[in-house]
């Protein structure tokens, strides 16, 4: 490029950031396309069955690994990053009710998807405006797309020892969505990494699922057990979930960069249903129509009422025992929950493995 395209595609950058920030981003980055060293990352991680029952990462690995497979015109990538922590919402005292559920914090609130998209889709006809017949694509968790690498080589922060990405200023809680375009725009510096000798993650999981630093072996991870898992969680792992019910933050709440966090002023991720604070028997008390009604719009409807009661059948086994806790069980196995066959008899088999344990 001359001289006047490079002050010309700077310039787009500086606005494209700027755009982002009054959209609602906190932070836009810019990188290329070459992420080889965390495709030779994924493939070691794939071979050693670590991704369990998500078959879906095993699909479309050339895609995965080179952006310009997927879009044949992408030349950088734009990527942008939206805090959603409440405020004012706890982490650590909830973990110490046993009697009240946990539910990730990324959960709380409305599913980020819709909003997400919708903001880069509003940014990218922005961009367009001001450069035509140019070529755009917003994603967020839509394509297979290693968007932390990503985020990484573009300056937003890096991956911690616990896989997620930290970023200096302002912790870990926030979610990625990008941009694929083929506009020559100038990349940022990467992030270094800053973890340091720090191992809090690894040590704090509660089902060592953090098998050494950026290994994650998510057929323990309670993220996965309590989300992506469609199947009956191991039973040697149960006891570990605690009142765990949708997700895990303990690998978030102890990373010292999180003193850095900023709260969300985004109302949508705000909690609903009282997520931040409400009783395991009360959520289980919900039918298959309540479950429906009151997870409209939630990341939470994903996994299904099956699971939703799996997972709550474990965290009330895992409470003190009472009387409450004993009947809610009993009730439960005897309603006609509107599953099919195979998810009737998994909730079934959790249900009377917490009344075993009462």
């Amino acid at each position: 490029m001359d001289k006047t395209s490079t002050e010309h595609f700077a310039l787009l950058a500086k606005n494209i950031k700027q755009w982002g920030n009054d959209l609602g981003f906190q932070q836009i980055g810019i990188s290329d396309i070459n992420i080889a060293p965390h495709n030779t990352h994924l493939e070691k991680w794939l071979s050693n069955q670590f991704h369990g029952e998500m078959t879906y990462m095993e699909r479309n690995l050339d895609k995965r690994n080179a952006p310009e497979a997927l879009e044949p015109k992408t030349f950088r990538i734009i990527t942008a990053r939206m805090d959603y922590l409440p405020p004012g919402v706890e982490l650590i005292p909830p973990l110490a009710q046993p009697e009240k559920a946990y539910i990730s914090r990324y959960a709380l609130g409305r599913d980020y998807h819709k909003l997400m998209r919708k903001r880069l889709a509003t940014l990218a006809k922005k961009i367009e405006k001001q450069e035509t017949g140019r070529f755009f694509r917003a994603f967020v968790d839509s394509a297979p797309a290693l968007e932390k690498a990503f985020a990484e080589k573009s300056g937003l922060g890096w991956i911690g020892k616990n896989t997620l990405l930290i970023n200096k200023q302002a912790g870990s809680w926030f979610f990625l969505g990008e941009i694929y375009t083929d506009l020559p725009l100038p990349i940022d510096t990467p992030a270094k990494d800053h973890c340091g000798s720090c191992s809090a993650c690894i040590d704090i999981c509660p089902t060592d699922a953090i098998i050494g630093p950026k290994q994650l072996d998510a057929r323990r991870c309670i993220s996965y057990l309590t989300i992506e898992l469609r199947t009956a969680i191991p039973e040697q792992l149960r006891p570990l979930i605690g009142n765990r019910i949708y997700g895990c933050d303990d690998c978030q709440t102890v990373c010292p960069w999180n003193q850095f966090a900023q709260s969300t002023d985004e109302k949508d991720f705000h909690p609903r249903n009282d997520f931040d604070d409400v009783t395991l028997l009360s959520l289980f008390q919900w039918s298959h129509d309540d479950f429906m009604s009151r997870t409209e719009g939630s990341p939470i409807r994903r996994i299904g009422y099956a699971c939703w009661l799996r997972n709550i059948a474990v965290a009330l086994g895992n409470a003190p025992c009472n009387g409450a806790i004993k009947s809610a069980l009993e009730n439960k196995i005897t309603e006609n929950l509107e599953l099919k066959d195979e998810e009737q008899d998994m909730v079934k088999e959790h249900i009377n493995w917490a009344l075993n344990r009462h």
